[in-house]
């Protein structure tokens, strides 16, 4: 158990490591004004950010989801296990109300968390940045807007994550059984590095507009006065304003990182545990554990 947590824990930062710049872009993109927009798109924000804050810059706000990734990888197997067991039998339904489980919460730790990282994210370079870190992030948002503060766009992210984790673990679940998943495969990993990408992809498409109103609700008022009252009021807004697409915005981004994050999280996951176990896990029968996509990371930008 302790193992399996550790590998799952290894193999969310080498997720968050790999897909924390597509993270970057994708919030900026979500958020940038239409009336003076800064990026033309995905390829041209990365290279604006590179060119004026270096590599580093797409990393902004990192700190925050490392921070929070035991916590959150601990939850996510937990409730999702514990749920499944307690709901009697392993079904489709049953793994998508597992998987909707473990995203509700794992909200907790989720929201602050991407509250400080879109913080972090968004704001100056240089001299002109309001934050230190994530944790000095949060400190000052409860300072100046108390428990509520830290809390901003919690609505918004249970609505994306209950049904984006559901969506998650339903579609690794059907997946793995379609590629006819089994321990000893010698296509093993390949086949949990395919299905966790997929997986990944299909929960991201499945709330991806809840997401683009969480990243605005949360920069809200970061460079001026809250444009919005709460989440209807920010899809009326943006809707009228930029139209249906808006709520596509850094889309593209967010799928790149997908497929790579959810690989690069399988293949540490697989790594560590056969180190670490040998030849034992072949001799015992043990499957590679899944793991879950996003955060969780990202999730989120999912």
């Amino acid at each position: 158990m302790a193992l399996d947590f550790l590998a799952g824990c290894a193999g969310g930062v080498a997720g968050v490591l790999v897909g924390h710049p597509f993270d970057t872009v994708k919030v900026r993109l979500q958020v940038q004004s239409l009336e003076k927009p800064q990026y033309r798109g995905t390829v041209h924000c990365f290279q604006s950010i590179i060119k004026q804050e270096s590599v580093l810059g797409l990393y902004k706000g990192l700190g925050s989801p490392l921070m929070g990734l035991t916590f959150i990888n601990a939850l996510v197997f937990g409730v999702q296990g514990n749920t499944l067991r307690a709901l009697g039998h392993d079904s489709p339904l049953n793994q998508f109300l597992a998987g909707a489980a473990a995203g509700t919460i794992q909200c907790v730790i989720c929201c602050p968390m991407e509250l400080a990282k879109t913080r972090l994210q968004l704001q100056d370079a240089g001299a002109a940045r309001t934050y230190r870190g994530s944790l000095d992030c949060l400190v000052q948002i409860y300072r100046q807007e108390g428990l509520r503060g830290v809390n901003r766009g919690m609505v918004s992210t249970l609505l994306r994550e209950s049904p984006s984790f559901g969506v998650y673990f339903l579609t690794y679940d059907v997946v793995t059984r379609a590629l006819g998943c089994e321990p000893g495969d010698p296509l093993l990993v390949p086949k949990l590095l395919l299905a966790g990408g997929t997986s990944g992809i299909t929960s991201w498409l499945s709330t991806y507009p809840v997401d683009v109103v969480k990243s605005r609700l949360q920069a809200d008022g970061l460079r001026g006065v809250q444009r919005y009252s709460g989440i209807l009021d920010c899809v009326r807004q943006s809707y009228r304003a930029e139209g249906w697409r808006v709520f596509t915005r850094g889309l593209a981004s967010t799928l790149l990182r997908a497929f790579p994050v959810n690989a690069a999280t399988f293949a540490t996951v697989t790594i560590v545990l056969t180190y670490a176990r040998g030849q034992e896990a072949g001799s015992e029968g043990e499957a590679v554990p899944a793991a879950a996509g996003g955060t969780l990371a990202q999730p989120s930008s999912l």
